[in-house]
């Protein structure tokens, strides 16, 4: 009766634990950038539950997503069309409003930090910054963030994002602005100006640079077509001359057996049907008697 008793507080305990280390809110299993978003939505509902208009807010996220950094303002509507707003990394200018239109908006930064390469990947490209995002949601109901995020109407200048100093100055053509979205999606900018990037919408952005090993295999790939491409014309030239070669060799032999002809016995001709053909004059023998006298 002691085990069994014993035996069902060990697992009373155990249980719980498990569910919490494989939970989503721990994010230890699986780095969904979805779910990240979701886990985010409802901490910065708590946070701004009942708090003022206009104040910025910094969301409390579990300790084991330390290194993240999110924020979440609230915004008249008709304050962010007149003024627009600095929401840290992101400039918002005048002149946008959220789609569909809402009386106030709670906007959400994100800074994934150094989970920025775990929720994120680019092919064949390596990300030189943290990847931020800005998110928005309806905010009309004080008590409560809406659960579909807003999109941006922008109608003046674009939205600009600002990445810290990354010490590779001179080099902004090696730079991409980078948009990333969930199932692998990514977009590609040129940089505008230095670690600054321009969008006309929300999501997720990042800084990258092409990986070395991608451009080494790319000029050695342009390498073999080149050699292919002359390989092929050098066997199409080969092919030429030898053809033109043969014609000429040929139409000197003719040339030759012409001259031969000219040169030997004239023969006399008889027409064959339509064709003529050459042909030997015919000259009977005179028969000989071997004997003088006639039987």
């Amino acid at each position: 009766m002691g085990r069994n008793r014993s035996g069902h507080a060990i697992t009373s305990v155990i249980f719980p634990l498990l569910l919490m280390l494989f939970s989503p809110v721990h994010g230890l299993t699986s780095y969904d950038p979805e779910s990240l978003d979701d886990l985010i939505h409802r901490y910065a509902m708590n946070a701004q539950a009942k708090k003022r208009t206009g104040t910025s807010l910094k969301v409390s996220l579990p300790a084991n997503f330390s290194g993240m950094e999110v924020s979440v303002v609230r915004l008249r509507s008709g304050h962010f069309w007149d003024r627009g707003v600095n929401v840290s990394s992101f400039y918002i200018p005048p002149r946008v409003h959220p789609f569909p239109f809402v009386k106030r908006l709670s906007i959400v930064y994100q800074n994934l930090g150094n989970w920025s390469t775990r929720y994120y990947k680019v092919p064949d490209y390596s990300l030189v910054a943290p990847v931020v995002g800005l998110m928005a949601y309806d905010a009309s109901n004080l008590s409560s963030l809406g659960s579909e995020a807003l999109k941006f109407s922008v109608q003046g200048d674009p939205i600009l994002i600002s990445f810290p100093d990354l010490g590779i100055r001179g080099k902004l053509e090696t730079l991409k602005c980078v948009k990333l979205g969930p199932d692998g999606f990514v977009q590609f900018r040129n940089i505008t100006r230095e670690n600054t990037c321009i969008t006309q919408g929300d999501g997720h952005f990042s800084l990258a640079v092409q990986n070395p090993e991608v451009e080494k295999n790319r000029r050695v790939w342009k390498w073999y077509v080149a050699g292919f491409g002359a390989g092929f014309l050098a066997l199409v030239l080969l092919g030429v001359i030898g053809y033109t070669t043969f014609k000429l060799a040929r139409s000197k032999k003719l040339r030759k057996m012409e001259a031969e002809s000219e040169n030997g016995v004239a023969l006399d001709a008889t027409s064959i049907g339509r064709s003529k053909m050459p042909s030997a004059s015919m000259v009977r023998t005179q028969p000989a008697l071997e004997q003088d006298c006639a039987p």
